[in-house]
């Protein structure tokens, strides 16, 4: 396979900030020493890389994290002279490493290189997932919650009392919020200002009162309301903008999900059925 770096640009909820994911796949490249104006959050995936930083080398393995400091200078190389890395990075804002910590301060990582399995399967799959589909309410609701288990668990920033006040009350506003939105969600920063909470106490509450975060359960309602279009006769095609999925495949992955199904397959079965 060639060499590759491919960008996707995500937004932290409709019309919200945008955030740089990268996949990237080389066999040769040298970066020359840069740095980066955000945090830079690579899982490497395969091969072996030296990152020259703070005046080490660090040897990122799969299913290794490496946290890269706004302003700080580092390279990246192959390990070997016949030997590969691939990665997957991200590049957030230091303000989304601060939400659920105290002081707000930047958060300082004493470790760049991180062994945490859970994490980085956790960010492997979201990053995957949302460069194929970088749907805003997903984006939102997945890669902020994240990082601050990032920073919580690796860095020198202390957490925030996790305890939400009404959080069901909390949760079931902004399902209806979400259900009546349905085509255009509100972000989750709109909502949480509304409600006088922070993001991260959003989804906190959220979670806990619906064990699912607000990208998923919006997702699962679609398809509800998606049913019934199919079952009057509508294409997949056609159904998926009708309920707010980006396209047709956003409506299968979702809908194989929730109901072991494709859109198609279901509509034949119940047109099958009423004959």
């Amino acid at each position: 396979m060639a060499e590759q770096a491919l960008w996707t640009r995500a937004r932290l909820g409709r019309c919200g900030p945008a955030l740089d994911l990268l996949t990237a796949r080389f066999d040769r490249h040298v970066y020359a020493a840069h740095t980066h104006e955000q945090f830079s959050i690579g899982i490497c995936v395969g091969g072996a890389e030296v990152i020259d930083y703070r005046g080490d080398h660090l040897r990122p393995g799969p299913g290794s994290i490496v946290v890269l400091a706004p302003g700080e200078m580092h390279t990246g190389r192959p390990a070997a002279p016949d030997g590969g890395y691939a990665y997957r990075a991200l590049y957030p804002a230091p303000s989304l490493l601060t939400e659920g910590t105290l002081g707000g301060g930047l958060p300082y990582f004493r470790e760049p290189l991180l062994d945490d399995p859970e994490l980085a399967t956790a960010f492997s799959r979201a990053h995957a997932e949302l460069s194929v589909c970088p749907d805003p309410l997903e984006t939102e609701s997945r890669l902020p919650w994240l990082l601050t288990a990032l920073t919580r668990r690796h860095s020198t920033a202390r957490a925030t009392d996790d305890r939400v006040a009404g959080a069901a009350h909390i949760a079931h506003a902004v399902r209806d919020r979400l259900a009546d939105d349905l085509l255009e969600p509100p972000s989750l920063a709109e909502l949480a200002t509304a409600l006088g909470l922070s993001r991260y106490q959003l989804l906190r509450a959220f979670r806990t009162t619906m064990g699912i975060p607000p990208y998923a359960w919006l997702a699962q309602h679609r398809v509800h309301r998606a049913r019934g279009l199919l079952e009057s006769g509508l294409k997949p095609a056609e159904v998926a903008g009708l309920v707010g999925f980006a396209d047709q495949a956003h409506l299968t992955r979702w809908f194989r999900r929730v109901l072991g199904v494709t859109p198609a397959a279901y509509r034949n079965s119940v047109q099958d059925a009423g004959r």
